[in-house]
Protein backbone atom coordinates (compact mmCIF):
# COMPACT_ATOMS: atom_id res chain seq x y z
CA UNK A 1 0.00 0.00 0.00
CA UNK A 2 1.36 4.09 -0.62
CA UNK A 3 1.88 6.21 2.04
CA UNK A 4 -1.66 8.28 0.81
CA UNK A 5 -3.28 4.83 0.94
CA UNK A 6 -2.18 4.41 5.22
CA UNK A 7 -2.91 8.07 5.93
CA UNK A 8 -6.31 7.79 4.07
CA UNK A 9 -7.27 4.83 6.85
CA UNK A 10 -5.54 6.44 9.95
CA UNK A 11 -8.03 9.29 9.18
CA UNK A 12 -11.14 7.03 8.62
CA UNK A 13 -13.69 8.00 10.99
CA UNK A 14 -14.35 5.43 14.43
CA UNK A 15 -11.26 3.69 13.44
CA UNK A 16 -8.60 4.14 15.85
CA UNK A 17 -4.83 2.66 15.91
CA UNK A 18 -5.66 -0.46 18.23
CA UNK A 19 -8.74 -1.53 15.78
CA UNK A 20 -6.47 -0.74 12.42
CA UNK A 21 -3.77 -3.09 13.93
CA UNK A 22 -6.03 -5.90 14.60
CA UNK A 23 -7.37 -5.55 11.03
CA UNK A 24 -3.91 -5.59 9.55
CA UNK A 25 -3.51 -8.64 11.65
CA UNK A 26 -5.94 -10.25 9.20
CA UNK A 27 -3.81 -9.73 6.27
CA UNK A 28 -6.28 -7.70 3.73
CA UNK A 29 -5.57 -6.90 0.50
CA UNK A 30 -6.45 -3.50 -0.50
CA UNK A 31 -8.89 -2.12 -1.14
CA UNK A 32 -11.36 -4.54 -1.17
CA UNK A 33 -10.22 -6.67 2.07
CA UNK A 34 -10.28 -3.18 4.13
CA UNK A 35 -13.67 -2.43 2.88
CA UNK A 36 -14.71 -6.42 3.85
CA UNK A 37 -13.30 -5.55 7.10
CA UNK A 38 -13.95 -1.86 7.98
CA UNK A 39 -17.15 -0.86 10.25
CA UNK A 40 -19.72 1.14 8.37
CA UNK A 41 -19.00 4.26 8.53
CA UNK A 42 -15.76 4.09 8.01
CA UNK A 43 -16.18 2.15 4.77
CA UNK A 44 -18.25 4.38 3.15
CA UNK A 45 -15.52 7.43 3.65
CA UNK A 46 -13.07 4.82 2.10
CA UNK A 47 -15.63 4.25 -0.59
CA UNK A 48 -16.23 7.90 -1.65
CA UNK A 49 -12.44 8.53 -1.29
CA UNK A 50 -11.60 5.87 -3.95
CA UNK A 51 -14.51 6.12 -6.14
CA UNK A 52 -14.62 10.47 -5.82
CA UNK A 53 -11.57 11.89 -4.33
CA UNK A 54 -12.21 14.98 -4.96
CA UNK A 55 -15.73 14.73 -2.86
CA UNK A 56 -14.43 13.54 -0.05
CA UNK A 57 -13.31 15.42 2.93
CA UNK A 58 -10.48 13.26 3.11
CA UNK A 59 -8.80 14.74 0.06
CA UNK A 60 -7.41 17.72 1.72
CA UNK A 61 -5.30 14.90 3.79
CA UNK A 62 -3.54 13.93 0.86
CA UNK A 63 -3.01 17.48 -0.07
CA UNK A 64 -0.92 18.28 2.62
CA UNK A 65 0.89 15.00 2.52
CA UNK A 66 1.53 16.25 -0.98
CA UNK A 67 2.85 19.33 -0.04
CA UNK A 68 4.85 18.14 2.96
CA UNK A 69 6.85 15.89 0.41
CA UNK A 70 7.83 18.48 -1.61
CA UNK A 71 9.03 20.84 0.49
CA UNK A 72 12.32 19.13 1.75
CA UNK A 73 13.86 15.96 0.36
CA UNK A 74 14.49 15.20 4.36
CA UNK A 75 10.46 15.07 4.22
CA UNK A 76 8.87 11.77 4.69
CA UNK A 77 5.52 9.94 5.36
CA UNK A 78 6.51 6.44 7.47
CA UNK A 79 3.73 3.44 7.20
CA UNK A 80 3.83 -0.53 8.10
CA UNK A 81 4.87 -1.04 4.20
CA UNK A 82 7.64 1.63 4.07
CA UNK A 83 10.96 0.32 4.20
CA UNK A 84 12.22 2.10 7.28
CA UNK A 85 9.40 1.05 9.08
CA UNK A 86 10.79 0.30 12.62
CA UNK A 87 10.04 -3.39 13.35
CA UNK A 88 9.86 -3.07 16.74
CA UNK A 89 6.31 -0.81 16.37
CA UNK A 90 4.91 -4.32 15.07
CA UNK A 91 5.32 -5.51 18.58
CA UNK A 92 2.47 -2.77 19.79
CA UNK A 93 -1.33 -3.24 20.37
CA UNK A 94 -2.00 0.21 19.13
CA UNK A 95 1.12 0.97 17.11
CA UNK A 96 0.85 4.66 14.97
CA UNK A 97 -0.59 4.08 11.49
CA UNK A 98 1.93 6.43 10.09
CA UNK A 99 4.53 8.83 11.77
CA UNK A 100 5.60 12.11 9.43
CA UNK A 101 9.03 12.27 9.37
CA UNK A 102 11.73 15.05 9.12
CA UNK A 103 15.30 14.13 8.86
CA UNK A 104 17.88 10.97 8.33
CA UNK A 105 15.45 7.64 8.18
CA UNK A 106 19.08 6.53 8.84
CA UNK A 107 18.64 7.02 12.17
CA UNK A 108 16.46 4.50 13.03
CA UNK A 109 18.85 2.10 12.53
CA UNK A 110 20.86 1.72 15.23
CA UNK A 111 20.03 -0.12 18.06
CA UNK A 112 18.10 2.08 20.42
CA UNK A 113 16.86 2.90 24.08
CA UNK A 114 14.52 5.87 25.74
CA UNK A 115 15.90 8.54 28.32
CA UNK A 116 13.21 10.44 29.80
CA UNK A 117 13.16 12.48 33.27
CA UNK A 118 11.94 15.27 34.77
CA UNK A 119 11.45 18.77 33.17
CA UNK A 120 12.82 20.27 36.37
CA UNK A 121 15.97 17.89 37.04
CA UNK A 122 18.79 18.97 39.19
CA UNK A 123 22.10 19.60 38.57
CA UNK A 124 22.89 16.08 38.80
CA UNK A 125 19.98 14.85 37.01
CA UNK A 126 21.19 17.48 33.86
CA UNK A 127 24.37 15.97 34.26
CA UNK A 128 23.52 12.33 34.64
CA UNK A 129 21.39 12.77 31.71
CA UNK A 130 24.24 13.94 29.67
CA UNK A 131 26.86 11.73 30.31
CA UNK A 132 24.48 8.84 29.66
CA UNK A 133 23.26 10.88 26.09
CA UNK A 134 26.40 11.13 25.04
CA UNK A 135 27.67 7.24 26.17
CA UNK A 136 25.26 5.73 24.72
CA UNK A 137 26.08 7.37 20.83
CA UNK A 138 29.77 6.84 21.09
CA UNK A 139 29.03 3.23 21.59
CA UNK A 140 26.86 3.06 18.69
CA UNK A 141 23.48 3.35 20.72
CA UNK A 142 20.37 5.71 19.31
CA UNK A 143 19.17 7.82 22.09
CA UNK A 144 15.32 8.38 21.63
CA UNK A 145 13.09 11.34 23.45
CA UNK A 146 10.61 13.47 23.42
CA UNK A 147 12.03 16.86 23.19
CA UNK A 148 10.94 17.84 25.99
CA UNK A 149 12.72 20.18 28.41
CA UNK A 150 14.39 18.61 31.46
CA UNK A 151 16.13 15.51 31.07
CA UNK A 152 15.01 14.65 27.25
CA UNK A 153 16.64 17.16 25.75
CA UNK A 154 20.03 17.15 27.83
CA UNK A 155 19.99 13.65 26.74
CA UNK A 156 19.45 14.28 22.98
CA UNK A 157 21.72 17.24 22.79
CA UNK A 158 24.63 15.15 24.34
CA UNK A 159 23.85 12.08 22.02
CA UNK A 160 24.41 15.05 18.80
CA UNK A 161 27.40 16.75 20.95
CA UNK A 162 28.66 13.20 20.74
CA UNK A 163 28.24 12.70 16.90
CA UNK A 164 25.57 10.27 17.36
CA UNK A 165 22.09 10.08 16.68
CA UNK A 166 19.00 11.19 18.09
CA UNK A 167 15.22 10.75 17.58
CA UNK A 168 12.56 13.00 18.98
CA UNK A 169 8.89 12.38 18.64
CA UNK A 170 6.44 15.16 19.18
CA UNK A 171 3.09 15.71 20.71
CA UNK A 172 2.34 17.86 17.83
CA UNK A 173 2.33 18.80 14.41
CA UNK A 174 5.53 17.35 12.60
CA UNK A 175 6.34 21.04 11.78
CA UNK A 176 5.28 22.70 15.18
CA UNK A 177 8.14 22.90 17.56
CA UNK A 178 7.19 22.59 21.44
CA UNK A 179 8.43 23.73 23.54
CA UNK A 180 9.53 26.96 21.18
CA UNK A 181 12.42 27.00 23.40
CA UNK A 182 13.69 23.72 22.00
CA UNK A 183 13.91 25.36 18.40
CA UNK A 184 17.28 25.08 18.67
CA UNK A 185 17.20 21.16 18.83
CA UNK A 186 14.46 20.99 16.50
CA UNK A 187 17.18 22.01 14.22
CA UNK A 188 20.23 20.03 14.98
CA UNK A 189 18.60 16.80 14.77
CA UNK A 190 17.41 17.97 10.99
CA UNK A 191 20.73 19.24 10.42
CA UNK A 192 23.25 16.41 12.38
CA UNK A 193 21.67 13.56 10.75
CA UNK A 194 19.11 13.02 13.67
CA UNK A 195 15.17 12.31 12.63
CA UNK A 196 11.92 14.21 14.11
CA UNK A 197 8.80 11.94 14.24
CA UNK A 198 5.41 12.99 14.59
CA UNK A 199 1.44 10.86 14.62
CA UNK A 200 0.20 14.46 13.60
CA UNK A 201 0.14 16.28 10.12
CA UNK A 202 2.17 19.70 9.79
CA UNK A 203 0.09 22.64 11.74
CA UNK A 204 -1.22 20.67 14.45
CA UNK A 205 -1.22 22.33 17.93
CA UNK A 206 0.55 20.64 21.17
CA UNK A 207 -2.38 19.24 23.29
CA UNK A 208 -2.56 17.61 26.77
CA UNK A 209 -4.30 14.70 25.66
CA UNK A 210 -1.24 14.24 22.35
CA UNK A 211 1.79 13.35 25.19
CA UNK A 212 0.59 10.14 26.50
CA UNK A 213 0.32 8.82 22.94
CA UNK A 214 3.83 10.30 21.82
CA UNK A 215 5.09 8.43 24.77
CA UNK A 216 3.93 5.25 23.57
CA UNK A 217 6.30 5.80 20.54
CA UNK A 218 9.02 7.11 22.10
CA UNK A 219 8.76 3.49 24.40
CA UNK A 220 7.55 1.64 21.90
CA UNK A 221 10.73 2.44 19.36
CA UNK A 222 13.16 1.27 22.15
CA UNK A 223 14.42 -1.41 23.34
CA UNK A 224 14.39 -0.07 27.10
CA UNK A 225 13.96 3.19 28.97
CA UNK A 226 16.03 4.80 31.23
CA UNK A 227 14.34 7.28 33.63
CA UNK A 228 16.94 9.51 34.96
CA UNK A 229 15.09 11.71 37.53
CA UNK A 230 11.42 11.40 38.21
CA UNK A 231 9.16 12.93 41.30
CA UNK A 232 6.35 10.51 42.21
CA UNK A 233 3.72 11.98 40.08
CA UNK A 234 5.44 12.22 36.70
CA UNK A 235 5.00 12.03 33.16
CA UNK A 236 8.14 9.84 33.21
CA UNK A 237 6.39 6.98 35.29
CA UNK A 238 3.93 6.80 32.55
CA UNK A 239 6.47 5.99 30.01
CA UNK A 240 8.10 3.70 32.54
CA UNK A 241 4.67 1.61 32.48
CA UNK A 242 3.96 1.70 29.12
CA UNK A 243 7.46 0.43 28.22
CA UNK A 244 6.61 -2.38 30.97
CA UNK A 245 3.42 -2.97 29.14
CA UNK A 246 5.51 -3.15 25.98
CA UNK A 247 7.97 -5.83 27.10
CA UNK A 248 10.41 -3.14 27.63
CA UNK A 249 13.82 -3.15 29.87
CA UNK A 250 13.17 -0.30 32.16
CA UNK A 251 16.85 1.21 33.82
CA UNK A 252 15.89 3.53 36.84
CA UNK A 253 19.03 5.88 38.27
CA UNK A 254 18.78 5.60 42.52
CA UNK A 255 18.93 8.92 44.12
CA UNK A 256 19.11 10.79 47.27
CA UNK A 257 16.22 10.17 49.99
CA UNK A 258 15.61 13.53 50.01
CA UNK A 259 15.42 14.39 47.07
CA UNK A 260 11.94 15.11 45.71
CA UNK A 261 12.94 14.09 41.86
CA UNK A 262 14.60 11.07 42.92
CA UNK A 263 11.51 9.28 44.57
CA UNK A 264 10.21 8.24 41.37
CA UNK A 265 12.74 6.34 40.21
CA UNK A 266 13.39 4.78 43.93
CA UNK A 267 9.96 3.43 42.88
CA UNK A 268 10.28 2.20 40.02
CA UNK A 269 13.41 0.21 41.70
CA UNK A 270 10.79 -1.37 44.26
CA UNK A 271 8.85 -2.22 41.64
CA UNK A 272 11.29 -3.80 39.84
CA UNK A 273 13.49 -1.55 37.17
CA UNK A 274 16.72 -2.37 36.61
CA UNK A 275 19.57 -0.12 38.78
CA UNK A 276 21.80 1.77 36.94
CA UNK A 277 24.65 3.66 37.93
CA UNK A 278 26.88 3.60 34.70
CA UNK A 279 26.05 2.61 30.89
CA UNK A 280 27.62 -0.89 31.22
CA UNK A 281 24.39 -1.92 33.51
CA UNK A 282 22.20 -1.10 30.54
CA UNK A 283 24.21 -2.63 28.11
CA UNK A 284 24.38 -5.84 30.27
CA UNK A 285 20.82 -6.63 30.44
CA UNK A 286 20.23 -5.87 26.74
CA UNK A 287 23.40 -8.23 25.94
CA UNK A 288 21.58 -9.15 22.78
CA UNK A 289 22.09 -6.02 21.05
CA UNK A 290 25.13 -4.67 22.91
CA UNK A 291 26.75 -8.32 22.17
CA UNK A 292 27.35 -7.66 18.75
CA UNK A 293 28.44 -4.16 18.91
CA UNK A 294 30.64 -4.75 21.36
CA UNK A 295 32.36 -7.79 19.64
CA UNK A 296 32.47 -6.09 16.58
CA UNK A 297 34.28 -2.78 18.26
CA UNK A 298 36.98 -5.47 19.52
CA UNK A 299 37.60 -7.52 16.88
CA UNK A 300 38.55 -4.50 14.74
CA UNK A 301 40.24 -2.90 17.34
CA UNK A 302 42.26 -5.94 18.56
CA UNK A 303 43.60 -6.71 14.77
CA UNK A 304 45.97 -4.58 12.90
CA UNK A 305 44.69 -3.62 9.37
CA UNK A 306 41.51 -6.21 9.67
CA UNK A 307 39.14 -5.55 7.21
CA UNK A 308 35.80 -5.07 8.07
CA UNK A 309 33.36 -7.71 7.65
CA UNK A 310 30.96 -6.73 4.70
CA UNK A 311 28.01 -8.62 5.34
CA UNK A 312 25.47 -6.70 7.59
CA UNK A 313 24.31 -9.78 9.46
CA UNK A 314 27.09 -10.90 10.29
CA UNK A 315 28.44 -7.05 11.76
CA UNK A 316 25.81 -7.61 13.86
CA UNK A 317 26.11 -11.29 15.44
CA UNK A 318 28.30 -12.35 18.23
CA UNK A 319 28.06 -15.20 20.38
CA UNK A 320 25.20 -13.58 22.23
CA UNK A 321 22.12 -15.12 21.00
CA UNK A 322 20.49 -12.08 19.13
CA UNK A 323 16.65 -12.30 18.00
CA UNK A 324 15.57 -11.65 13.88
CA UNK A 325 13.74 -8.79 15.00
CA UNK A 326 16.69 -7.37 16.46
CA UNK A 327 18.85 -7.91 13.40
CA UNK A 328 15.53 -6.51 11.36
CA UNK A 329 15.88 -3.44 13.38
CA UNK A 330 19.91 -3.22 13.48
CA UNK A 331 20.29 -3.98 9.53
CA UNK A 332 17.55 -2.34 8.49
CA UNK A 333 16.25 -5.30 6.14
CA UNK A 334 12.84 -6.50 5.70
CA UNK A 335 12.09 -9.76 7.09
CA UNK A 336 12.11 -12.30 3.98
CA UNK A 337 15.83 -10.60 3.38
CA UNK A 338 16.83 -10.97 6.78
CA UNK A 339 15.61 -14.46 6.77
CA UNK A 340 17.26 -15.53 3.36
CA UNK A 341 20.56 -14.39 4.03
CA UNK A 342 20.66 -16.30 7.53
CA UNK A 343 19.79 -19.53 5.81
CA UNK A 344 22.43 -18.51 3.40
CA UNK A 345 25.07 -18.08 6.49
CA UNK A 346 23.79 -20.57 8.13
CA UNK A 347 24.40 -23.32 5.07
CA UNK A 348 27.80 -22.01 4.80
CA UNK A 349 28.17 -22.49 8.74
CA UNK A 350 28.59 -19.12 9.55
CA UNK A 351 25.51 -18.45 11.53
CA UNK A 352 23.59 -20.82 13.73
CA UNK A 353 20.10 -20.73 15.59
CA UNK A 354 19.90 -21.28 19.51
CA UNK A 355 17.08 -20.35 21.60
CA UNK A 356 17.83 -16.83 22.14
CA UNK A 357 18.50 -16.43 18.64
CA UNK A 358 20.98 -16.14 15.89
CA UNK A 359 24.74 -16.28 16.91
CA UNK A 360 27.98 -16.07 14.88
CA UNK A 361 29.80 -19.11 14.66
CA UNK A 362 34.09 -18.98 15.20
CA UNK A 363 35.89 -19.23 11.90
Amino acid sequence: MTAKEWLILSRLPGVGSRRLAELLAQRPVWPEGWLNLLPDQARQHLRLWLDHPQRSPLQAECDVLDVWLAENPLHSLLHPDHSAWPSLLRELPDPPPVLWAAGDLEALVPPTLAIVGSRRPTRDGLGNAARFGAELAERGWCVVSGLALGVDGHAQRAALDAHGRSVAVLGSGIDVIYPPRHGDLYQRLLAEGGLILSEHSPGTKARPAFFPRRNRVVTGLSLGVLVVEAAEKSGSLVSARLAMEQNREVFALPGSLHNPQARGCLKLIQQGAVLVTGIDDILAELGHWAGGLASNVANVASVPDAPAVADPLLNWLSDAPTPLDALITLTGQDVASCQMRLLELELAGRVTQTAGGWIRLPG
